[in-house]
């Protein structure tokens, strides 16, 4: 028997913190925490989102597609790590193993290239205001999120089921706490340059390319704010712009330190430690970072908790 075949008939190991056995039970007490607040958290920036229409532009449009984002990639691997933290079994089916890559790596790229979507979204907001309703009309909106979730999907199609075919020869414990691509190739007992060059080149056009774009279009912003005469517009272009690269740097930091530099040069624990951050974190921070800073979300909630008795108030 082939090491593929050894490999789609049993379960994985995730050996999770092994090396930290004691904080086991308080990352899942504070997981669990983190968890459950980026549920509700990015599940009302989608409501408050939809239901109020002074929020019904293009800019809502693309941080409820966000939120859905990373409620999804939230949902594909922490349930599971709760799941082995409490309890004495630590494994993971193939096919929940297969599920999980999938969704890490497509909801992951569609993130990348949403997150320059929403960077276009600002440009022209900022750039090109008068024409702004007629350039970002609701079909270039769809079509936009469309893109980013296709080619979030191609990348995962991709790349799952060549990583996932790759032998291992009966070696069955990921030394993660999730099924991560770059985990399971250095699992392989074959030689996977060739893979790992795939890997990069994707990396390249779908994390590199987008985030290249995001700096050119705010490049192009911070030019045409400095120009703006009114402090006050000045500002209210700076926070909105201040929001999305505050989420930008959280996002990309930790992406381009996981997966541009050797898989070897950094302990594996440290590496745990910020994809954890990367799945957790971040999406917590999101929904946050938008509404602590905005105004008008900040309003739309007042208007949906409180209805009418607060519209004289206002």
């Amino acid at each position: 028997m082939d090491g593929t075949n050894e490999s789609t008939q049993g379960n994985f190991i995730l050996l999770r913190f092994s090396d930290s056995p004691h904080l086991e039970r308080i990352l899942f007490v504070v997981i669990l925490i983190a968890y459950l607040l980026t549920l509700v958290g990015n599940t009302t920036m989608i409501l408050v989102s939809r239901l109020d229409p002074h929020l019904h532009t293009p800019m809502y449009f693309f941080l409820t597609h966000l939120s859905l984002l990373d409620l999804s990639f939230t949902s594909s691997s922490i349930p599971q790590l709760l799941y082995n933290l409490n309890g004495r079994d630590k494994t993971i089916s193939y096919t929940g193993c297969a599920i999980q890559l999938f969704l890490f790596l497509g909801l992951g790229g569609a993130e990348c290239l949403l997150l320059a979507v929403m960077a276009y979204d600002r440009f022209v907001a900022v750039c090109k205001p008068l024409h702004y309703a007629v350039i970002m009309n609701p079909r270039l909106c769809m079509g936009l999120v469309s893109v980013a979730w296709g080619c979030g999907v191609a990348k995962s199609l991709a790349m799952s089921p060549v990583t996932l075919h790759l032998p291992h020869c009966g070696h069955r414990r990921v030394d993660h706490f999730l099924c991560e691509m770059p985990v399971l190739i250095r699992m392989a007992c074959v030689n996977t340059a060739a893979i790992e060059g795939t890997v990069f080149v994707l990396a390249v056009g779908i994390v590199l390319s987008p985030l290249v774009f995001i700096l050119v279009s705010y490049s192009y912003i911070v030019r045409a704010v400095l120009h703006i005469q009114s402090s006050s517009g000045r500002h209210k272009a700076f926070n909105t712009c201040g929001s999305h690269l505050t989420v930008v740097s959280l996002f990309y930091g930790n992406i381009i330190y996981m997966y541009m530099q050797p898989g070897n040069s950094s302990s594996q624990d440290q590496g745990k430690f910020l994809t954890l951050f990367y799945n957790i974190v971040t999406p917590l921070l999101n929904p946050l970072i938008y509404t602590l800073r905005n105004k008008e979300v900040k309003g739309a909630l007042r208007r949906l908790l409180l209805g009418n008795r607060e519209v004289g108030k206002d």
